[in-house]
């Protein structure tokens, strides 16, 4: 999520540096190798508009409700069952970087574990109580 006059971009090359922490990886895998080349090699800088197209960001608004749109998402997130979203980002990120055979291993064996959660339990009576969940993380 950004605001709408935010510029993303990876000036390191500019440095005499290359991007670090998994920025050449992470990059690539998000947007593909050309548009990484052109971001990295160039130390070209995308605008909201443009990094929404490209899948870098989900979502651009306007500067005066960045702070209220993210804090709600964080507010949203932190409400979840932390151990199946745990499990659920784990097979996702596993996912992008192994053949579909071993993600989808990965996911079975993670929602094999997941019937074993308290959480899951909690989230099943409180939709047929129609009522809103509490996650322990359990």
């Amino acid at each position: 999520m950004a605001a709408e006059h935010a510029e993303l971009g990876s000036p390191e090359l500019s440095l005499g540096l290359i991007p670090g922490w998994g920025g050449t990886q992470r990059l690539v895998r998000a947007i593909g190798l050309c548009r990484a080349k052109e971001i990295i090699l160039l130390g070209k800088r995308l605008k909201a508009d443009e990094a929404i197209q490209m899948g870098l960001l989900t979502k651009v608004v306007h500067y005066d409700e960045l702070k209220k749109t993210s804090s709600e998402l964080a507010k949203r997130l932190s409400e979840g069952p932390p151990v199946a979203m745990k499990y659920a980002k784990q097979a996702l990120n596993f996912g992008t970087q192994v053949p579909l055979e071993a993600g989808l291993r990965l996911e079975s064996s993670l929602m094999g574990l997941s019937f074993s959660t308290e959480d899951l339990k909690e989230g099943v009576e409180a939709f047929m109580s129609r009522r809103k969940p509490e996650f322990k993380g359990k």
